[in-house]
């Protein structure tokens, strides 16, 4: 497998054979209720539930999230084939085959009616084993393309789930649809000193900062947008990004890119120049400044990538507390 400059991203990680094969399977979910080996990942409003015994916080022990008999979930409102777990230190077997399943606010509240045992992925991810963080990313990532395709682009018809649910078709054109991401970097800018910029998002609270990130236009690299994103959002010129690893964000359909750059040193006088629309403050952090017990800002949180990326820069786990 490919290695990155970075340590294992929580989102990144998976123990599911995705068996794209299998989602040809006539009459693909009769087959898979009907196996009672089958194990099934409610989700409701993109959160999963937790299994029983487990928690999150101080003191609940390592969070794991409910795989359940098919038969204990009724009323899916939308299923999607994940595939075949290969982990081996599971109480669910290599081979067996999972589901995600949106549930209604009813289905829900009849499975489990205690919304404390429902969790958030950003909140768990980093606690996670490998299949159910890699289930719980990949759930949400297909459930919310499904949810934000339901029509044609063509022509407005409503669309129909097709193979295990990674295929949206058109009744009317004929057409299949498939799944897609958004490609996004992410980067971080070191000065001539080491230290790092980091900025403060518009839709943030001020003492919030994290690292510069945008999509990437049609017809563009990820280093050119790396380029021009930073320089976007702060006046910065960078030179040479360097990549450093991705990670998928279910948020609702990213796959990040991270890179490290420098400034460039025939620009690393200029002011720095927030866009004052997406970003509203940047500035210059020290190790010290990151370190400093009586500081306020808030660093992102350890589910992402921008806090490894950090981490990478900073040398190891960060001291500071995240949002």
């Amino acid at each position: 497998m490919h290695k990155t400059l970075l340590p294992s991203l929580p989102l990144s990680r998976f123990e599911i054979d995705r068996d794209h094969l299998f989602r040809d399977t006539p009459d693909l979910f009769g087959t898979l209720w009907a196996d009672g080996e089958t194990r099934v990942l409610p989700i409701w409003k993109q959160q999963a539930l937790l299994a029983p015994g487990t928690g999150v916080g101080e003191g609940s022990g390592k969070p794991s999230l409910a795989l359940l008999p098919a038969a204990a979930v009724p009323d899916v409102a939308l299923p999607v084939y994940l595939g075949r777990s290969l982990a081996t230190d599971r109480a669910e077997p290599v081979g067996t085959r999972i589901v995600a399943a949106t549930l209604s606010d009813e289905a829900a509240a009849a499975l489990e009616p205690d919304e404390s045992r429902w969790v958030n992925l950003r909140l768990v991810a980093a606690d996670l084993d490998d299949l159910d963080a890699g289930a719980f990313t990949e759930a949400l990532g297909i459930l919310n393309w499904h949810h934000s395709h339901t029509h044609c682009p063509r022509c407005g018809a409503e669309t129909v789930p097709e193979k295990g649910g990674w295929v949206r078709r058109c009744p009317v054109q004929d057409i299949e649809i498939f799944p897609r991401t958004d490609p996004a970097v992410i980067v971080g800018i070191v000065d001539a000193d080491d230290r790092i910029l980091l900025g403060s998002n518009a839709l943030w609270e001020q003492n919030r900062y994290s690292l510069l990130a945008g999509f990437v236009e049609p017809g563009e690299s990820l280093e050119a947008a790396t380029i021009r994103e930073v320089f976007e959002e702060s006046g910065v010129s960078i030179l040479e990004p360097q990549y450093l690893g991705s990670q998928p964000w279910p948020f609702p359909a990213s796959l990040m890119c991270g890179f490290l750059a420098h400034v460039d040193p025939d620009t690393a006088a200029d002011p720095l120049l927030p866009d004052g629309e997406e970003i509203l403050d940047v500035r210059w952090f020290s190790r010290a400044d990151l370190e400093d017990p009586d500081a306020t800002v808030l660093l992102p949180g350890s589910s992402s990538i921008a806090r490894a990326i950090i981490e990478h820069w900073y040398g190891g786990p960060l001291p500071r507390p995240t949002w």
